[in-house]
């Protein structure tokens, strides 16, 4: 009775401390590969890979990873609905890719991709919410996001000396990619799905849409491409970026 009744009491100081501990370590390991993908990305868009060549690597390795992971779960059309579906892939699918790494990153530097991709998407999902949803800020929650919106004007203007048009549109084109992450993250608040079956959604929709069209137009770029710097973009884009860091 003794050992039931000690099974049954809650765990101590010591068991929130070490649940508190691991998240903070998988936290601080999706913000470090966040930010590593807006440097290692722009690097290779501006060097020897062109960013379809990335958005194919990263989708073509994920999706053909978990695959076997959507199988049994299946589309989730009930939760989704195919305009769920839609919004989910574009929102952090081959689309999103495309518009922050394709042309973003080619027009922009990495720290205004830093500020103004994940930086707002706070502020888009703030907004669509209180638009769509009809939800209503607190006030501790307004001054976070006013916060937010504060520190990435200051990081985007302190480089302004360095403003050009490309730059500008670059600029515009990271706030799209934002406003797409915010859809995404607000169809999955609704659809309460598990991350890992999200990933495999997003994942193998978008190498079944995406892949074909570039094989047609670019089948033939990533083998003439050094294999050790495809490897190194296939690891870090189809399995840190796309499937350790969203699970």
């Amino acid at each position: 009775m003794d050992e039931r009744l000690r099974s049954c009491q809650p765990a101590g100081p010591a068991a929130g401390y070490s649940a508190y501990l691991k998240g903070a370590v998988f936290g601080f390991a999706a913000v470090s590969i966040w930010a590593s993908w807006s440097v290692i990305t722009r690097l290779a868009v501006t060097t020897s890979l062109d960013a379809w060549d990335i958005v194919a690597l990263r989708f073509g390795v994920a999706g053909l990873l978990l695959s076997p992971v959507l199988v049994p779960r299946g589309l989730a059309r009930d939760r989704l609905g195919w305009l769920g579906m839609a919004v989910i892939i574009a929102g952090t699918g081959a689309p999103y890719a495309l518009v922050a790494a394709a042309f973003g990153l080619r027009f922009a530097p990495a720290y205004d991709g830093g500020a103004l991709n994940p930086g707002c998407m706070p502020l888009f999902v703030a907004f669509i919410a209180a638009l769509v949803l009809g939800e209503r800020l607190s006030t501790p929650q307004k001054l976070g996001l006013s916060l937010i919106l504060a520190g990435a004007l200051i990081i985007v203007g302190w480089h302004a000396a360095a403003w050009s048009p490309s730059r500008s549109f670059g600029d515009a084109l990271f706030l799209f990619a934002a406003f797409l992450t915010a859809c995404f993250t607000l169809v999955m608040r609704q659809a309460k799905l598990d991350p890992l079956h999200v990933v495999a959604l997003v994942s193998t929709g978008s190498l079944v849409i995406y892949l074909p069209i570039y094989l047609a137009l670019h089948g033939t770029c990533l083998a003439q491409l050094p294999l050790a710097e495809i490897t190194v973009q296939a690891i870090f884009q189809g399995v840190l970026v796309t499937i350790v860091r969203y699970t």
